[in-house]
């Protein structure tokens, strides 16, 4: 995946002890997205805005807030998350790469 016309923001935003790491990527349309890493364990997210994760290297699991229901993402998948909701994702070897792009 490439992103061509972008400006990229070099701090990077880093959760849960430098486990979880992206770098927030605008495009001239005024779209953001993030590229990140996710290292192995289990990370609860927030959301404000609407995302698309993109899964382009490794894997995870992911369980939306409000349910029970546990999916599995490798590279070349994805999946979506509402506004104002939040998801578990859990990666449990190797190191997942993804791009998030927020949809509001």
């Amino acid at each position: 995946m490439e992103f061509p016309n972008v400006t990229a923001v070099a701090k990077a935003n880093v959760y849960f002890e430098g486990r979880v790491v992206s770098h927030t990527i605008l495009s001239a349309d005024g779209s953001k997205r993030t590229l990140g890493l996710i290292y192995p364990g289990t990370y609860h997210f927030g959301t404000a805005a609407a995302e698309l994760m993109q899964i382009v290297d490794g894997c995870c699991s992911v369980v939306p807030d409000g349910t029970e229901l546990k999916s599995s993402y490798a590279s070349g998948t994805e999946f979506r998350v509402p506004a104002n909701s939040g998801f578990t994702i859990t990666v449990n070897d190797g190191i997942c790469q993804y791009v998030c792009s927020f949809l509001d």
